[in-house]
């Protein structure tokens, strides 16, 4: 089933923000940051499109931290990182909406 428009649309920026794929580093906090701004199936559909066409090992890495965004907190500098690489591709960073 295709994704909605906004979700679509939250995966272009994805890929425009990270070309070259998003690095495990940056996964916690891109996962920690579409959390705070988009609800739980949302994300989990997001989470399967990049999955879509992954290897095994890197799924499973996806998977991961998604869900372990909610172990802890996060350090301000890897959310600004993840923040900037997503502001790059033309993420606004924005609530839906507001």
């Amino acid at each position: 089933m295709p994704l909605p428009p906004v979700l679509s649309s939250i995966v272009g920026w994805l890929r425009a923000g990270y070309p070259e794929g998003v690095p495990e580093r940056d996964y916690v906090p891109l996962f920690a940051l579409l959390a705070s701004q988009l609800t739980e199936d949302q994300v989990s559909s997001i989470i399967e499109e990049l999955v879509g066409g992954s290897d095994p090992i890197t799924a499973r890495a996806i998977r991961e931290a998604a869900e372990s965004t909610a172990a802890g907190p996060l350090a301000d500098a890897d959310v600004a990182r993840v923040k900037a690489r997503l502001a790059a591709g033309g993420w606004p960073l924005a609530r839906p909406g507001a």
